[in-house]
């Protein structure tokens, strides 16, 4: 796994461990669970710290952010409205046009195949909208052509 590089901090990978230990109960054990199927599927993602202390995965961009609540732990994939998800791992923000997320409560498992298969298609969609040259806007005509 990769690590971002924090000149103005610990790293990342150190502060999610942090957060996962400071849970100390269901929450801390889920997101940890987490953590290992996304670095399985993806051994090269980067482990980030976002937004006043969000653990952020990313490869060629956002994968997925893990948040914790009281009730549930949170995975929302930044483009998940653009992933196939035949397993119907996503529970959550279904509305949105761009994320979509899971909602993971005490006692839930979750398909790890499944979910792996998710964060192996977020990179990919990622990769392939890095690789994709940028068009350039076309000048407009002027009186003179």
């Amino acid at each position: 796994m990769k690590k971002t590089d924090e000149s103005d901090g610990p790293p990342a990978s150190e502060l999610i461990s942090k957060r996962i230990a400071e849970l100390g109960d269901w929450r801390g054990e889920t997101l940890s669970r987490m953590r290992q199927l996304i670095t399985q599927a993806d051994p090269d993602v980067v482990e980030e710290w976002k937004w006043m202390g969000t653990p952020v995965w990313s490869h060629d961009g956002i994968i997925c952010t893990g948040e914790s609540y009281k009730k549930a732990v949170k995975l929302t994939f930044a483009r998940g409205a653009a992933l196939k998800d035949p397993a119907q791992l996503f529970n959550s923000s279904l509305e949105g046009n761009v994320r979509r997320a899971i909602d993971l409560h005490e006692g839930e498992a979750i398909d790890a195949a499944a979910f792996k298969a998710l964060v192996r298609q977020a990179v990919a969609l990622n990769s392939a909208a890095k690789a994709k040259p940028v068009k350039k806007a076309k000048k407009a005509k002027s009186a003179r052509d």
